[in-house]
């Protein structure tokens, strides 16, 4: 895989109550691109905060139609990841 694309597959750690419970078992949530594959989200987390990932699981959101004033529109669909590290491994987020 190209590591300009592994790169861009991460666009934020989700900062939730509950991704902080999941943090403590050494499950992390990140916000990704919409055509990320599970290898791919693997891939970079492992490259970027230099872990072992043991498992990706991914979520599609549809997003919520709004009301903005007289028009009629709808929020934008979000993909997010939940990482499963392996045993011992943890991500620091204040380092990275």
């Amino acid at each position: 895989m190209n590591t300009e694309r592994l790169m861009k597959v991460l666009l934020s750690p989700v900062v939730s109550e509950k991704a902080a419970m999941a943090a403590e078992v050494g499950q992390y949530a990140f916000n990704v691109t919409s055509d990320a594959t599970k290898p791919e989200i693997a891939k970079a987390v492992e490259l970027l905060f230099e872990v072992q990932v043991e498992a990706v699981r991914v979520v599609n959101t549809k997003g919520k139609r709004k009301r903005f004033g007289a028009i009629n529109g709808k929020r934008s669909d979000t993909r997010k990841a939940y990482v499963r590290l392996k045993e011992g491994q943890q991500i620091d987020f204040a380092e990275a």
